[in-house]
């Protein structure tokens, strides 16, 4: 069976070979490892293995891997390992957290100070919402706008016709600073079949940037998941939420025993993520 280490590595080298036939450096393409269904212990590999991208879809455990993997970059600070597989570990280099999944206007708060971008802002009173708490930190949040490419009624995000002017107004709030679009395909076997979707939303992207939307700072392209992630970066995706490629399947738990689960650029242009 494939270690976590073989599985990051593969999917490390998938995107590295899809940015490549896109026409594009391989560092312009950010991994965001989705923790939905990781161990803590999971996670801490991945950190050590050297990677500081992590995406959640839930707030309440956002928050609490946030804390968990926060304590445990304290106590390798105070007690540095001196040996061991993953010795080169700098725990002075910190986690950076996405929210990846639907945010409803009274879960702002919990996250506000959490996260470096989020990437599912799907209305207008999201982002006020946004705007309002990150006001009163006396911080700037970076947000993505999910925009409903498939016209699925399961989806959320903004249609289409609207995602300009939703952006454009985002993109006059002080607190609140709008990065680019994010979106989903739908779920499908063959990953093929998502490319008219991802090469829609990288069509109205390139709209956006080109009528100035973001003054610069409009730079980032949020598409594909597990089944997809390559088709996406071919079509121009320079952010990817991968999760079951890399953590594996969810274990199915036995009812009886716990409850159900919360379900729900070119190289001269790279993005700055580490800016966020």
């Amino acid at each position: 069976m494939p270690t976590l280490k073989d599985r990051y590595t593969q999917v490390k080298q998938r995107i590295e070979e899809a940015a490549v036939r896109s026409g594009r450096s391989p560092n312009s393409v950010y991994l965001i490892a989705v923790t939905k269904f990781a161990e803590p212990e999971d996670i801490r590999e991945l950190v050590e293995l050297g990677h500081r991208d992590f995406g959640e879809n839930k707030v309440q455990q956002l928050a609490q891997r946030a804390s968990v993997i926060e304590e445990w970059f304290e106590r390798m600070k105070r007690h540095p390992r001196v040996a061991g597989e993953h010795s080169t570990f700098d725990p002075s280099t910190p986690v950076r957290w996405h929210m990846i999944g639907h945010l409803q206007r009274n879960k702002v708060r919990k996250i506000a100070d959490l996260v470096r971008l989020v990437h599912s802002v799907d209305s207008l009173r999201l982002a006020e919402e946004i705007q309002q708490i990150a006001n009163k930190l006396d911080r700037t949040i970076d947000v993505l706008l999910q925009v409903n490419v498939s016209n699925e009624e399961s989806k959320f995000g903004v249609p289409i016709a609207a995602a300009g002017a939703i952006a454009e107004q985002i993109d006059t709030m002080i607190n609140v600073r709008v990065r680019g679009l994010m979106t989903m395909a739908p779920l499908c076997e063959n990953p093929e079949d998502s490319r008219p979707y991802f090469a829609r939303c990288k069509d109205l992207y390139d709209d956006l940037v080109r009528d100035g939307v973001g003054e610069g700072h409009f730079d980032l392209l949020s598409m594909g998941m597990s089944g997809d992630y390559e088709v996406a970066i071919e079509e121009g995706a320079n952010l990817v939420r991968v999760g079951s490629a890399i953590f594996g399947d969810p274990v199915e738990s036995n009812p009886a025993e716990s409850n159900p689960a919360e379900s729900n650029p070119v190289e001269s242009n790279q993005p700055e993520l580490e800016s966020l």
